[in-house]
């Protein structure tokens, strides 16, 4: 299964709330969303509205991206049919952002934090104080408690990470992007010899996969809480990616050659990061990503956008 989230911040996404500053447009969002998408003619009739003023409100919730619209043969001419963007919209009043020398730019984001997945089980999340929905059903990626996640892990599919590009905002060019996050393969149980190719892509481009050894549970992760069972997975290999103007590494060693310039990340606003485990890998194991208060480094996922 697949779901969208939008996630903004207050400044650069004035345009966002002040689409959904209408009780018209709400009720137009929430038509969408319980009966799927409509044309205008559909939506005037049932929120018994002027055709005129749908349309108008229409325009306005496509310009900020809350909807997104197609045009289709109608019998006479075209009708132009009404989608819903996103099923969650998340305002971040404040991300943990920072600067950690002169020339890079840092973020920190938690692993429950992303804007859009699609997994299949087993599969589940948890939070250092207990487990996050219903273990093996995707539907529980959803939960709005994923905000607290620690530990999340799935079998095929992925998650995507919204990272705002802070480069771009400040007309800095970026020569290097590196990417650090705690990862495991995922078997029921613990096994550490369990393959699993892991796939990192970076605003739609896949800049390479990175071969996970195993799922680990020999010991006890350090920050791993003591709830969870032992025979669950315990820590994972921290692993830096870096995306630079020669191409993809990870560890340092070089492992494509995607490079920083086919990200095109001058034309992006956001940096958007998916990782997970393609349906076609030729070790498909599974994955594990730990964040705060699980495995053995107590961080989230760490954008670093180096810059000239």
């Amino acid at each position: 299964m697949s779901r969208n989230f939008l996630v903004i911040e207050p400044e650069e996404g004035l345009a966002v709330l002040k689409g959904l500053a209408s009780s018209v447009r709400v009720q137009m969002l929430k038509l969408l969303h319980e009966k799927g998408p409509m044309n205008v003619n559909d939506i005037a009739s049932i929120l018994a509205l002027p055709q005129s003023t749908v349309s108008t409100n229409v325009q306005v919730l496509e310009d900020c991206g809350l909807i997104r619209t197609e045009n289709q043969k109608a019998r006479k001419g075209s009708q132009k049919i009404c989608h819903p963007a996103a099923e969650e919209v998340l305002v971040v009043f404040k991300s943990e952002y920072r600067e950690t020398r002169r020339d890079t730019i840092e973020v920190s984001m938690p692993i429950g934090l992303y804007t859009g997945f699609e997994v299949t089980a087993p599969c589940g999340l948890c939070s250092p104080e207990g487990i996050i929905g219903l273990l093996d059903v995707p539907n529980a990626f959803l939960d709005p408690d994923r905000m607290k996640a620690g530990l999340l892990w799935f079998t095929r599919g992925f998650v995507e990470y919204q990272f705002p590009n802070n480069a771009k905002l400040s007309n800095l060019e970026i020569h290097e992007i590196e990417v650090v996050m705690e990862l495991s393969s995922e078997v029921p149980g613990t096994s550490a010899d369990w393959p699993s190719d892991i796939t990192l892509s970076i605003n739609g481009k896949d800049v390479g996969v990175w071969m996970s050894p195993g799922d680990f549970g020999d010991k006890r992760g350090v920050f791993t809480p003591a709830w969870w069972k032992l025979k669950g997975s315990q820590y994972g290999k921290l692993k830096n990616w870096r995306i630079a103007r020669d191409g993809t590494y990870v560890d340092g060693v070089r492992i494509s050659d995607v490079t920083i310039a086919e990200l095109d990340l001058a034309n992006h606003h956001s940096v958007r990061l998916r990782i997970g485990v393609h349906e076609n890998a030729a070790h498909p194991g599974g994955i594990n990503i730990f964040g705060k208060g699980f495995g053995n480094y107590d961080q989230d996922i760490v954008l670093r956008l180096k810059t000239a």
